[in-house]
């Protein structure tokens, strides 16, 4: 059986009988053709026996044969065989086709000419079944019918004349209306048996192209599932297998052949338990399992088992396995979390924004009345620990607005200057801090206000664990790939790796006055413009060789200056 071409890991490279080719079928081996063409050459084997037949008795003085005669069953064999050769069948069911009409005719003249004339002295009204099952099968009943009824009256009048020189004209009659009786019933029955297999035929032809149809959504469907599935038999050999349960499984075969089973490698013994289970019980089953596939490589998955029941006698029931890694799971519950809380957190910020402005503004009064130097300290200390809190009301309430950023081109040198000069001058600090950028520009596409949001935050983070050695921190601009980079690099000590993990979460900190949201939302401005931030344990951009802290923003690009000296956006100090 041919197959089609598809991907090496299709769900349909499997050992399934559906698995057919789709071929449109052409007119050529259409059953209505092939019918036309038994008939066709019904035909021309009939002239090529009448041709051989009266030649040889010509021949041999038996019967008298005349030449034009032999002439006439020849000219009988050419048009047979010229129908066949030019011309092609006509759609059926016709009620009237010059085609048929003219093949049918052709018999008709042929054959009533020899029987008139009787030949040789032979018999040849079985001959006249030709036309009549000729224009029964593969036309309509009304020509079948008429084709019947010429036949009968041919035979009549044969009948008659041959009354007309001797004999019983009432048996002969009587022999020829039966004879014409017969092919009125053989031209119903075959037009009515015809007419009922072309419409089996056209609807298993619907029934088989909507199956078909509906196998290929399937396959589609199943390919696509972010789930596993397998489809195993009695015997734990695999039938079937789509390509998520192929990489889970570490399956990188092309097909899967009848001798691979389940038992057949050691990590998927557990799943082979929980097949036969499931066809000892005869229900389905569920079960967290863990497969080891390799040296230190192990698979925890979440498996449901349930059997297709059996269509027919030879039909085999089979037990599908859906696969889940158990990680994925995990971590879109920790996403659903995750956005549960913000929207959470978000409403309840909205809410302690107003009681803690108001809070911060008595502090300030009652500072002001304040003099003792114990009193005004705790005074000092309520309003800063205010305005921190203030600080992350307003970070969480930025993080849950969703606005569409308003991308412009930043020539990416002047702009990352600018922004680290305010914020030198902001935080003092020095000669901790040293620029390395680019001499030519370099063309970011991302929002000024978010990328100063960007820049601050990583610089603060930076500053938290740098050391006050000179060069501490560097800000550096390049371009990689034409991809415009920006890193901000310290050299502070390495991160540990249960840190590094959950870096870029939400509301995760190593530190107990952080609000664990600043790495994040950067996180966040960089994929709404398209750019992508990231952390690695580098060496300074300085070729200095000192380790340190690298965060790098990834930005959308364009290497070249704006043609015309075209204006673009920058932000002042």
């Amino acid at each position: 059986m041919a197959t089609r071409s598809e991907p090496p890991n299709s769900w349909s490279h499997s050992t399934w009988t559906w698995d057919a080719p789709v071929i449109p079928r052409p007119p050529e081996i259409s059953p209505f053709y092939r019918l036309w063409l038994g008939f066709m050459m019904a035909r021309i084997g009939i002239a090529v026996v009448l041709l051989v037949v009266l030649g040889g008795l010509m021949l041999i003085h038996f019967a008298p044969v005349n030449p034009w005669q032999i002439a006439l069953c020849g000219t009988y064999l050419a048009a047979a065989l010229a129908v066949r050769i030019f011309t092609r069948p006509a759609a059926p069911g016709r009620a009237s086709d010059p085609q048929w009409v003219s093949t049918i005719g052709i018999d008709l003249l042929a054959f009533s000419t020899l029987h008139f004339l009787q030949v040789a002295n032979l018999n040849y009204s079985p001959l006249f079944a030709l036309p009549v099952l000729t224009a029964a099968v593969l036309g309509s009943a009304l020509l079948a019918l008429g084709t019947a009824a010429g036949v009968t009256l041919l035979l009549l009048v044969d009948a008659w004349l041959q009354s007309l020189e001797g004999g019983d004209p009432a048996s002969k009659l009587l022999q020829a209306g039966l004879a014409g009786g017969g092919y009125f019933v053989v031209a119903f029955l075959a037009n009515q048996l015809a007419t009922r297999l072309s419409r089996e035929e056209e609807a298993a032809r619907r029934s088989l192209s909507a199956a078909r149809t509906q196998t290929h959504v399937n396959e589609v469907v199943i390919d696509t599932l972010t789930d596993g599935l397998l489809v195993v038999g009695p015997d734990w050999r695999i039938h079937a297998a789509n390509p998520a349960a192929r990489a889970l499984l570490a399956w990188q075969a092309r097909e899967a052949p009848a001798s691979l089973a389940l038992v057949s490698r050691p990590g998927w013994k557990p799943l082979a338990a929980l097949a036969q289970r499931t066809y000892q019980t005869g229900g389905p089953q569920r079960a967290e399992l863990t497969l080891e596939l390799g040296v230190g490589e192990r698979l925890h998955l979440r498996v449901r088992t349930r059997l297709t029941p059996p269509h027919d006698a030879y039909s085999e029931t089979l037990c599908m396995m859906f696969l889940q890694d158990l990680r994925e799971a995990e971590a879109q519950l920790r996403t659903e979390k995750l956005a549960a809380m913000g929207r959470m957190s978000a409403a309840v910020a909205h809410e302690i924004r107003n009681p803690l402005a108001a809070i911060a503004q008595a502090n300030a009064l009652l500072a002001e009345e304040l003099t003792d130097p114990g009193q005004q300290q705790l005074a000092g200390l309520v309003g800063k620990n205010a305005h921190r809190l203030s600080q992350i009301v307003e970070e969480i309430l930025n993080l849950a607005r969703v606005q569409a950023p308003s991308t412009d081109w930043l020539e990416l040198d002047q702009v990352a200057a600018s922004l680290v000069g305010e914020w030198e001058r902001h935080t003092q600090s020095g000669p901790r801090l040293q620029l390395q950028l680019r001499t030519s520009p370099a063309w970011a596409a991302f929002d000024g206000e978010h990328l100063r949001r960007v820049l601050v935050n990583l610089l603060d983070n930076a500053l938290r664990y740098a050391s006050r050695t000179p060069g501490a921190i560097l800000v550096a601009t390049d371009v990689l790939a034409g991809q415009a980079r920006l890193q901000v690099w310290s050299d502070g000590a390495p991160l540990d790796a249960s840190v590094q993990r959950h870096l870029f979460e939400p509301f995760f900190s190593s530190e107990s006055r952080s609000s664990g949201l600043g790495l994040y939302i950067c996180r966040e401005l960089c994929d709404r413009h398209g750019a992508v931030l990231t952390y690695a344990r580098s060496t300074a951009p300085d070729a200095s060789g000192r380790d340190g802290n690298s965060f790098t923003v990834a930005f959308r690009t364009r290497t070249q200056v704006l043609p015309g000296g075209a204006p673009f956006a920058t932000i002042g100090a």
